[in-house]
C-alpha cells in the first residue's frame, strides 16, 4: 500500500473562488479542421492558395485570389467514436450532431486606374466554427490504486484511489464551522453561503462533510483534521463525461493585390465560446465501509467572447510556385462560468436524510483567457489548370496560454503550471486537388504534435480526408469526408481522485459546401 504526503498534497486543493481547469484553457486555445468541404478535403492545407471563404480565415490575403464575388455555406455531420480503457474496464461510445459551421461572402473590386499597381481590393465576412465540444465518453472499470493519504503518525485517512480522496483534500486544514450547515439554516443557503464566503474548495468540503464521507477528528468547530468513512481497498466506478457546445469565430477581412506577385490582408475576429459539460461518478465499495455508494455529479457552462487579429500575405514566386505566410495574434477571451453539484451516498439514506441537491447556481467572477500566438508558412504549386498540391506548416506555444489577471495568486500558480507541462506544436498539412473537366478530386492528410510536454495527457493527431467538387459554372457543389484520431490520458478529477482514463478517439465528419459568384 502506497502512503501519500498529505502536506506536499493538500496544496492542489487551496480555497479560491475559481473554479477553472487548465484542460478547459486548452481546449478553448485549439482549433479543429473546420469550414467548407474543399477545405476540409486538403485537410487545410490552403495558407498559399486563397480562393475558398475558409482560405481566407486561414490567411486574410486569399480574398483577392478571387476572380470575382463570392459567397459559400456549409453544413457537416460529425461523428465521434471513444473507446476508453480504465483498468479492467473497456467502453465503446459513438455520437454524432449536425451543424451549419461556415458560412461567408467576398467581395471583390477591380481597380481600373491602369497606372496603379494595385490591380484588386476585397472585403469579406465569414462566419465558422472553430472547435467542436460535443463529446461522450464512458469510464467504468475496477480501480484496484492501493495509495492511501495519511497523517504525521502514519495513520490513514482516506483512500486515493475513491472519491472520498477528493473530498478530503479539499475538506485539509478547513474550520469545521466553515464547512457545515448552522443551526436552523438549510442545505441550500449554507451552500450558497459558504461559496460567496469563502469559494469553490470550501464548497466542495462542505459536500464531503455534510454527505457523510468525511468526519472531523474532533466534534469541534475549530477543528481542521479530517477522516474519510471511505474504508483503503478497490472501488467500482461508473464515470460519464458528456458535453455539447461549440467554438466558432466572425471574420471581417480587408485584402489587396500588389500586381500580380503579391497579396496582402488582415482579419479582425470576433470569437465566441459555448460550452457545457457534465460529469457524473457513481462509485461502490466492499471495504466494510460506512460509506459504500457515492454518486457524485457536476455542471460546467461556459460562455465567452473574444478578439484576434491576423496578418498574412502570399507571394508569387514564378506563374505556378506560391508562397504564403500568416501571423494570427494571440486570442483575448473574457469568459463566465456557471456550476451546478449534486451528491448521494447510502449513509444519507440510512440517516433519513435525501440526496444533497442544493439547487444552487455558482456564478464565478468573469476571468480572462489569452490562447497562445501562431505562425503559419506555405507553399504552393500550381499545375496550370490541372490541378495543386499544397503544403502548410504551423507552430504554437501552447505554455504560453494565460489566464488573467497575472497578479492573482490562483491564476499566477495555473500559469506557472501551464508553462511548465505545456510545449511548443507543429502542424504539418499537406492537401492535393487534381482536375478532370468539372470535376475536382482532392485529398489531403495532417499531422499535429502535442500541446503537452509529456506527449500522452493529450496525443499527436494523425488525420486524413478525401472529396470531390463539381463545378456548374457560377455554382459549385463540394463533399468531403475526413477522419481524424487522437489518443488522451485524463484524470477522472484534478485532485485526489486522479487515476486516469484513456481514451483513443476518432473523429470523422462529412461535409457539404454550396458556393457560387455573385
Amino acid at each position: 500500500m502506497k502512503k501519500l504526503n498529505l502536506l506536499f498534497i493538500s496544496v492542489l486543493s487551496m480555497s479560491t473562488i475559481y473554479a477553472q481547469d487548465i484542460s478547459d484553457a486548452l481546449k478553448y486555445s485549439q482549433n479543429e479542421i473546420q469550414g467548407t468541404a474543399r477545405f476540409r478535403a486538403l485537410s487545410g492545407a490552403f495558407g498559399a492558395l486563397g480562393g475558398d471563404m475558409s482560405a481566407v480565415s486561414l490567411n486574410p490575403a486569399g480574398s483577392v485570389v478571387f476572380s470575382q464575388s463570392h459567397a459559400s455555406f456549409t453544413g457537416s455531420n460529425s461523428s465521434i467514436d471513444n473507446t476508453t480503457r480504465y483498468f479492467n474496464g473497456l467502453v465503446s461510445s459513438s455520437d454524432s450532431n449536425f451543424t451549419i459551421n461556415q458560412g461567408g461572402v467576398a467581395f471583390v473590386f477591380a481597380n481600373h486606374d491602369q497606372r496603379s499597381p494595385w490591380k484588386k481590393f476585397a472585403l469579406s465576412f465569414n462566419y465558422e466554427r472553430t472547435n467542436n465540444h460535443y463529446d461522450n465518453w464512458y469510464a467504468r472499470g475496477l480501480n484496484t490504486n492501493d495509495e492511501v493519504f495519511v497523517n504525521d503518525n502514519n495513520e490513514v485517512l482516506s483512500p486515493a484511489n475513491s472519491i472520498a480522496g477528493y473530498f478530503f483534500l479539499s475538506a485539509d486544514g478547513k474550520r469545521l464551522a466553515d464547512i457545515s450547515v448552522l443551526p436552523g439554516e438549510s442545505i441550500t443557503d449554507a451552500y450558497r453561503a459558504i461559496g460567496d464566503s469563502f469559494g469553490f474548495s470550501h464548497q466542495q468540503a462542505f459536500l464531503g462533510y455534510e454527505s457523510f464521507i468525511l468526519d472531523p477528528e474532533v466534534d469541534d468547530d475549530e477543528n481542521t483534521s479530517y477522516f474519510a468513512n471511505v474504508e483503503p481497498g478497490f472501488f467500482d466506478h461508473n464515470y460519464a463525461y458528456i458535453a455539447t457546445g461549440y467554438n466558432g469565430k466572425m471574420t471581417f477581412n480587408l485584402a489587396t493585390q500588389y500586381e500580380d506577385k503579391l497579396s496582402l490582408g488582415i482579419n479582425l475576429n470576433s470569437h465566441f465560446i459555448n460550452y457545457n459539460r457534465t460529469t457524473i461518478l457513481e462509485e461502490d465499495n466492499n471495504n466494510g465501509s460506512i460509506v459504500d455508494y457515492i454518486d457524485f455529479k457536476n455542471n460546467l457552462s461556459t460562455r465567452g467572447v473574444g478578439f484576434s487579429f491576423q496578418l498574412g500575405g502570399i507571394l508569387r514566386l514564378t506563374p505556378e510556385f506560391r508562397a504564403g505566410l500568416v501571423y494570427d495574434s494571440p486570442t483575448w477571451y473574457s469568459i463566465d462560468e456557471e456550476t451546478t453539484q449534486f451528491i448521494d451516498t447510502n449513509e444519507l439514506a440510512n440517516q433519513g436524510f435525501d440526496p444533497i441537491n442544493p439547487n444552487v447556481v455558482n456564478v464565478y467572477p468573469r476571468y480572462r483567457l489569452q490562447s497562445p500566438s501562431k505562425i503559419t508558412g506555405s507553399l504552393a504549386y500550381i499545375f496550370a489548370k490541372q490541378g495543386l498540391i499544397s503544403f502548410d506548416y504551423s507552430k504554437k506555444n501552447y505554455s504560453k496560454t494565460k489566464f488573467k489577471p497575472t497578479s492573482d495568486p490562483f491564476f499566477a500558480d495555473q500559469n506557472q503550471i501551464m508553462n511548465d507541462i505545456l510545449t511548443d506544436a507543429s502542424t504539418y498539412r499537406v492537401g492535393a486537388e487534381y482536375k478532370i473537366q468539372q470535376i475536382s478530386l482532392r485529398g489531403g492528410y495532417r499531422f499535429e504534435e502535442s500541446p503537452y510536454a509529456d506527449g500522452v495527457t493529450i496525443g499527436d493527431l494523425t488525420g486524413y480526408s478525401v472529396g470531390i467538387g463539381i463545378n456548374f459554372g457560377n455554382t459549385k457543389l463540394d463533399i468531403t469526408y475526413d477522419e481524424a484520431e487522437r489518443s488522451f490520458a485524463t484524470p477522472l478529477y484534478s485532485f485526489g481522485l486522479i487515476d486516469t482514463a484513456s481514451i483513443d478517439q476518432k473523429n470523422s465528419n462529412i461535409t457539404l459546401s454550396l458556393a457560387f459568384n455573385i
